[in-house]
């Protein structure tokens, strides 16, 4: 075993959505920068997917739209609940926002992280180390100094920088080695994920959650399939109760999907997600900056955990480039991160935790099979209000844009 002792300016920890894109914007500004991710590749499955509309825009103004929307991608256009007359509340209608790319596209996430590793290798300053790990943070003085890592060889080291950012999702080891301890909100679900395959006549422009005798399913359209999430009530095993059971559940909220249920062979194809919705009340300590689930996890809830994660990683790094090339960034220069991005977090989390309350609850209880008839009587005569909940999940309060050092020309596709 090999101990080793490096140093860059800024370590990020966690090669997700906002690790990378914070890696990638801190490199175009001349920051040298590490990414570490402890997979060797971003090959997993059911992680989120979606890239709204504020994502496509700034992917539009770092120059990688091109290259992006040449992924192979679906396109979701609006959401909302079907009810059971055969009628369509539409809570969310995408295209009434006024941007380039007014939809949510559905990418396999490791497409979308691969783009954004592509384009960060390219600056002299980045860094991306696969198969390593993170253990725990050096502390020097009284403040976060650098971080500890285990490669897949089970090569140790040190890794000293003037800035640690905790990207590491929402079991964050830095967060938890900082002492930082977030509060957490009552969820009363947690999702089971699993794929099915998709007829070519089956229409996918549209999000609509199914509910039914207590179940809940959110059938995701993508390319050649379904990405479908079954939410249960926190802490019930569906795994105890096998394959055929869960099958049956599948087929009693989607008969549509009775003729390829089959392609579940074990409860191994189906993977499960203990929903979080916590918030830090501190993203900070002197050293080290939380973002992303690290500093706020979201509920799956119209899918914008990703979304907040990349403009969380958009703020950190249009605050903290120019005190990171300076020298090392003040506690009072890592606060504005937190400030500039509550509000938007706040928002958002409201909101989820509204239709927690007000439409998943009583659907697990039996209550009813639909949000509650005020709510469907307000948006069937205001159908303009669809912009409201858009213009929330697919933007936010506070859209962020690329700083301006991060800008680049559009690059064509096959450069």
């Amino acid at each position: 075993m090999v101990e080793m002792a490096e140093r860059t300016t800024c370590v990020v920890i966690g090669g997700g959505p906002a690790g990378m894109v914070a890696g990638l914007l801190l490199a175009r500004a001349g920051v040298e920068v590490t990414v570490l991710e402890k997979h060797a590749d971003f090959l997993r499955d059911f992680r989120g997917d979606t890239v709204h509309p504020s994502t496509l825009t700034l992917l539009d103004e770092l120059g990688l739209g091109e290259k992006f929307h040449a992924l192979p991608h679906s396109e979701l256009t609006a959401a909302g609940f079907p009810m059971e007359d055969g009628t369509l509340m539409k809570l969310a209608d995408f295209t009434r926002l006024r941007v380039p790319h007014p939809y949510i596209a559905m990418v396999p996430q490791w497409d979308f992280l691969d783009l954004l590793a592509e384009s960060a290798r390219k600056e002299p300053t980045f860094v991306l180390r696969t198969e390593t790990e993170c253990t725990g943070l050096v502390r020097e003085h009284g403040r976060v100094a650098g971080i500890t890592y285990r490669t897949a060889d089970g090569e140790t080291g040190e890794l000293r920088a003037d800035l640690v950012i905790a990207a590491d999702g929402r079991w964050s080891l830095a967060r938890r080695e900082a002492g930082l301890v977030p509060h957490e909100y009552d969820c009363p679900f947690d999702v089971w994920w699993f794929r099915l395959s998709r007829h070519e006549n089956e229409e996918g422009g549209m999000l609509m959650p199914r509910m039914r005798d207590r179940r809940f399913a959110v059938p995701l359209p993508r390319p050649g399939f379904f990405q479908i999430a079954y939410l249960s009530p926190k802490g019930e095993d569906l795994g105890k109760q096998g394959i055929e059971a869960f099958r049956h559940n599948v087929t009693q909220i989607c008969p549509e999907f009775a003729d390829r249920v089959h392609e579940l062979e074990s409860m191994d194809d189906v993977k499960m997600l203990d929903v979080r919705l916590n918030l830090l009340r501190k993203w900070h300590v002197d050293g080290l900056l939380c973002i992303g689930d690290a500093a706020h996890a979201m509920s799956p809830i119209g899918g914008v955990g990703i979304n907040l994660a990349v403009q969380d990683a958009v703020a950190a790094t249009t605050l903290l480039a120019e005190p990171l090339l300076r020298g090392r960034p003040s506690e009072a220069d890592l606060a504005k991160v937190r400030s500039r991005r509550l509000a938007p977090t706040l928002l958002v989390q409201g909101l989820q935790r509204v239709l927690h309350r007000t439409v998943m609850r009583a659907v697990m209880a039996g209550k009813r099979n639909g949000p509650p008839a005020p709510m469907i009587k307000l948006f069937a005569r205001f159908p303009r209000l669809s912009y409201l909940p858009a213009r929330l999940l697919g933007l936010g309060l506070r859209p962020e844009h690329a700083p301006a050092f991060a800008r680049r020309p559009m690059e064509p596709v096959g450069r």
